[in-house]
């Protein structure tokens, strides 16, 4: 293909390709540059085609292709930046977050203070302890339903003194 007739079918064609490209992609400079690499292309592999029009198609396949594939690489960026950004902020306390936190554990323990020692003992046990009933009521020596009596009546006490103290 001589420059003379390069040019023509550059001239004749942009347009088309870079409306292609730009409704891809979404992006003047990336739609642009995603032609500019296909007429490159065209003119590095020197190839013949039998009329002007089945270059245009060609130049359109190559176009379309590589904007749908630039398309799903940033798409796939974006998704890898908005799940790294997500990570960074669910790891990241603000000094309020932290102080929070710390209001709401030192509330905690202080109605947990004013539970009854028999109250108290089998919700520790089971919520910081992490224990079943069988395993409280055997370290404590009394039977798995006065175990459950117990922590039911101690996170309705413990309920009780966060919403007065919170209200």
């Amino acid at each position: 293909m001589s420059l003379a007739e390069f040019r023509r079918l550059y001239d004749s064609t942009f347009s088309v390709l870079f409306r292609v490209a730009y409704r891809v992609v979404g992006d003047e400079g990336a739609a642009e540059d995603l032609c500019q690499e296909a007429y490159v292309r065209l003119y590095e592999k020197n190839m013949v085609f039998p009329s002007p029009e089945e270059a245009k198609y060609w130049l359109i396949r190559v176009v379309k292709n590589a904007a749908l594939n630039y398309a799903k690489r940033k798409d796939r960026e974006r998704r890898a930046y908005q799940k790294a950004f997500r990570e960074l902020n669910q790891n990241q306390e603000t000094g309020e977050s932290i102080l929070l936190k710390e209001e709401s554990r030192s509330e905690i323990q202080e109605a947990l203070n004013r539970l009854p020692d028999n109250l108290r003992i089998v919700l520790i046990l089971k919520e910081y302890g992490e224990l079943n009933y069988r395993e409280i009521g055997r370290a404590l020596g009394i039977s798995e339903g006065n175990v459950k009596v117990r922590v039911f009546r101690a996170r309705e006490r413990l309920a009780g003194f966060l919403a007065k103290d919170g209200g």
